[in-house]
């Protein structure tokens, strides 16, 4: 069995339509739905079995797993980078991973874990994966840091030549509606495009950047999910790898291309940045691929004018969601 933590989420439930596609339905799915529309990414997907996210760890604390688990892909966890309960963020991702992994290491069972690129900070000490760099970084906000330090102690443990962990840019496409304030921009501008007719970005206050020139490394999600399961495929790579494009491009490159999948005109205004993350704002991420590349990864990545038309064209327009059907 594969399991997938955060299974009904965004880059979880894309990892286990991309597995339906490759033949793999033999998955556990892990989750805590709520009250939301996140189960609708579910919808169309094929699966075993589905476990609480409460219930399971509970079950591996017991030591009562009764079916076999070859791989656990750990997606699993608060993503807002807004969220301020500190005390949520260190029981949620810090400790939570911290029991799955000690899990994995000891039953031999494969292990790949989403970390961040919110684990950079502000870029100061650049974007690269190497482990030996990791006591360097200072993330912005408590979920970078809960993130950070739990690279930091995989390290510690010596286990990086036996686990994998993902740091994931910003990463856009299909299933991520119900995320609200943490969708992508693509997402929330697409919304403005059908009602207004314009796109707000936020204006720079870094005299460095020009309006709409701060750059992003901005990922499709297939791009992502392909990424993702290289390491599934290649079980003698572990480490700390970055997931992006390795080509950082604009907000305005990022529109514009929304704009032309929606056979629109380019129409940006642009907005004064809210106080409460004027601080903690990246202007630039560029993420480092030698080291995927250098582990045999070959495939070729979509840039935004591709990835933002995939999305629209085949999703946002058609109000769907990725289906193995």
């Amino acid at each position: 069995m594969i399991v997938v933590t955060g299974g009904a989420g965004f880059i979880g439930s894309a990892v286990i339509w991309k597995l339906n596609r490759m033949g793999e339905e033999n998955i556990i799915v892990v989750d805590e739905l709520g009250s939301d529309e996140k189960w609708k990414n579910l919808n169309g997907l094929k699966y075993a079995d589905f476990f609480h996210k409460n219930d399971f760890i509970q079950l591996i604390l017991e030591d009562n797993i009764t079916f076999d688990i070859d791989s656990i892909v750990h997606l699993g966890a608060c993503s807002a980078t807004t969220e301020r309960d500190a005390d949520y963020l260190m029981d949620n991702n810090f400790k939570y991973s911290q029991i799955l992994a000690r899990y994995s290491v000891n039953n031999n069972i494969r292990f790949i874990y989403a970390s961040s690129a919110a684990t950079y900070g502000d870029g100061t000490n650049g974007y690269n994966d190497d482990e030996s760099r990791l006591e360097i970084l200072r993330p912005l906000n408590m979920y970078g840091y809960s993130k950070h330090i739990f690279d930091l102690w995989i390290k510690r443990n010596n286990f990086f030549d036996k686990v994998v962990g993902l740091k994931y840019f910003n990463v856009y496409g299909p299933n991520e509606y119900h995320k609200k304030d943490m969708r992508s921009v693509v997402h929330k501008a697409f919304e403005q495009i059908k009602q207004t007719g314009k796109v707000r970005l936020f204006k720079s206050h870094n005299k460095q950047f020009k309006d709409g020139e701060q750059k992003r490394d901005f990922i499709y999600v297939k791009d992502a999910v392909d990424m993702t399961l290289f390491f599934l495929e290649h079980r003698d790579k572990n480490g700390l790898f970055n997931i992006g494009t390795g080509k950082a491009q604009t907000w305005i490159s990022l529109v514009t291309a929304l704009f032309n999948a929606m056979n629109k005109s380019v129409n940006i205004e642009f907005i004064d940045m809210p106080d409460d993350i004027k601080e903690k704002y990246q202007y630039f991420t560029e993420a480092n691929m030698k080291k995927l590349q250098h582990a045999g990864y070959k495939n070729k990545v979509m840039d935004v004018e591709e990835g933002v038309s995939d999305y629209v064209q085949n999703y946002l327009l058609k109000n769907s969601y990725l289906d193995t059907n």
